[in-house]
């Protein structure tokens, strides 16, 4: 099963957000670091913003952060919001053309199928975003996010020296 880029670039949205829990983020800076196109990643943070897992703050120091509930979202829950169609198989489609195949009345492929895709789900559904965006420094770092340590020191610069 291969996911679209919008349910791609939904993720990394929510990761980044839940490793940023300091402050508003701006679209511009989830773009720089991942080095995901400006205009897509405002479609994808606009629906978000629509489901309530975000929070949009508009203004000249607006921004973004992750709602306090969204770090419990499961992967499956974004999934199955963000992606479109789960149609793994033409008889799956509510597409007419699509439907109609000689061996539909006694086929238990498409049984396999929705089983396989079943599980993908439910393995998705195990695991938080939450749960997800830990390490949170590590991924700070990889993010060029820098997070503030409890004595006042950016943990980059505490790794460093």
């Amino acid at each position: 099963m291969r996911l679209t880029d919008y349910t791609d670039y939904s993720l990394r949205v929510m990761l980044y957000l839940a490793v940023r829990t300091e402050g508003l983020t701006t679209i511009q800076e989830i773009s720089d670091a991942y080095g995901i196109s400006k205009n897509h990643l405002m479609k994808v943070v606009q629906r978000l913003g629509e489901l309530g897992w975000i929070e949009t703050v508009r203004g000249r120091n607006g921004g973004l952060r992750l709602n306090e509930r969204s770090g419990a979202l499961t992967i499956g829950e974004i999934v199955r919001k963000t992606e479109h169609d789960f149609a793994l198989v033409g008889c799956f489609s509510d597409d007419d053309a699509h439907r109609h195949c000689v061996i539909q009345a006694h086929c238990r492929l498409k049984g396999a199928f929705a089983a396989a895709r079943d599980a993908f789900l439910a393995e998705l559904d195990r695991h938080t975003i939450g749960e997800l965006a830990q390490p949170a420094n590590e991924l700070a770092g990889l993010l060029g996010i820098v997070r503030l340590m409890p004595s006042g020191r950016s943990a980059l610069a505490s790794a460093h020296g």
